[in-house]
């Protein structure tokens, strides 16, 4: 496995493990890919929506000129602040940085004087900035927004809110180990559910476009496709990181034999050098991430990727051929939870009992997924059919 960069340069060009590389984590390089890939296939639908006619864009008021607003002011300061105070703390602890870079950027560690200054720094330059730059008297003008120049916005957004709600999801099932660090645990780097992240990015985006004026359904067709790609490239951070996304232990020793031309670490797999330190240690190794597990598992990740690539390739196949809008949102609400439904019968999580049934937290979810994705493709049909013969 790659915890970061270094492992990955290591196996590739036989650089040392552990160098300056390693503050790239491998988690979060494919998480940045999520929203890369994501956004560019969103921005794509988007644009063809709305050469369709189906999005159109909003009027919206803006000033014109004028100097730079409090709240720039404010806003600046405060990168400044932060930028001032993180960087000689992490120029001075750089190992302690390589190992858990997301800990340190959101600890309270730092330099208060250069933050202090850099603060000023920057506060006073925005100010310049907008007294050189804008003119005495703003003027109040109007412009048209289109739906896919909200593109970055929206992206942004599904980011913030996506690692939010994956945080509060994930440390839902682990409260216990968060009442004894809860800060610690908030804002480090590890420690994420996926599905809180897509039901946190979707509440948040939703409130957003809806106070745009743009149309949710036809927005949330254009989504369907990316984020079940997403989802899928979210998967292979989790098994090359090796962050604990895997299956219970595998009962195969080796491939069924009419698939003998794939590895047998499709079918069991002790995830060496993983992420979160699990197992038995690696004799030999010196380092940060030297254990492995004792017995090879499924690895889950991988079969979640492959489907989901298959699922992204049914979506965007069928973007054109479905002409009722939301329906292609609910249908991949409805892929997704049947996927993870049953996936969740050979993963490793923890188990609770829900009307009767013993379910992992994902499952309850899924099922919430299948129920409401189901009924929204009637729902949507239904009313389609009722105004087509009114």
């Amino acid at each position: 496995m790659y915890p970061d960069l270094s492992y990955i340069l290591h196996a590739l060009i036989g650089t040392d493990q552990g160098n300056w590389t390693s503050i790239i984590k491998t988690f979060g390089f494919f998480l940045a890919l999520v929203f890369l890939v994501g956004g560019f296939f969103f921005h794509l639908e988007v644009k063809r929506k709305e050469k369709e006619g189906l999005l159109q864009g909003v009027k919206e008021n803006y000033i014109q000129g004028g100097p730079a607003s409090i709240s720039s002011i404010i806003t600046n300061a405060l990168i400044g602040l932060v930028l001032g105070a993180k960087i000689p703390y992490i120029a001075s602890h750089f190992d302690e940085f390589k190992l858990d870079g997301a800990g340190v950027l959101f600890s309270s560690k730092g330099n208060l004087l250069t933050g202090l200054l850099g603060a000023a720094a920057f506060g006073f330059y925005t100010w310049w900035e907008g007294s050189r730059n804008g003119s005495d008297k703003p003027i109040a003008a109007t412009k048209i927004v289109m739906p896919h120049e909200r593109t970055m916005d929206l992206v942004i957004l599904a980011a913030i809110s996506g690692i939010v709600g994956s945080k509060i999801f994930a440390i839902i099932e682990t409260l216990d180990e968060f009442w004894k660090d809860p800060i610690g645990m908030f804002f480090s780097g590890s420690g994420m559910a996926v599905y809180g992240g897509l039901i946190g990015a979707f509440v948040v985006l939703y409130f957003y476009v809806r106070k745009k004026n743009i149309a949710p359904l036809h927005l949330m067709d254009a989504a369907a496709p990316s984020l079940i790609l997403g989802y899928a490239i979210g998967r292979l951070g989790c098994h090359f990181s090796g962050d604990g996304d895997w299956g219970i232990v595998s009962e195969l020793a080796s491939r069924p034999g009419w698939l003998a031309w794939l590895p047998d670490t499709l079918w069991s797999f002790d995830y060496p050098y993983n992420v979160i330190r699990e197992g038995v240690p690696i004799e030999g190794c010196e380092g940060h991430y030297c254990r492995r597990l004792p017995n090879p598992v499924y690895p889950t990740s991988v079969y979640e990727t492959t489907f989901g690539v298959l699922a992204f390739g049914l979506l965007w196949f069928l973007r054109k051929k479905i002409k009722i809008a939301g329906v292609l949102f609910f249908l991949y609400l409805t892929i997704n939870g049947f996927e993870r439904y049953f996936i969740e019968k050979i993963r490793v999580n923890d188990r609770y009992t829900f009307l009767g049934f013993e379910s992992t937290q994902a499952q309850i979810i899924a099922m919430g997924f299948i129920s409401v994705g189901l009924s929204g493709i009637f729902y949507l049909w239904w009313r389609h059919r009722k105004n087509a013969s009114a």
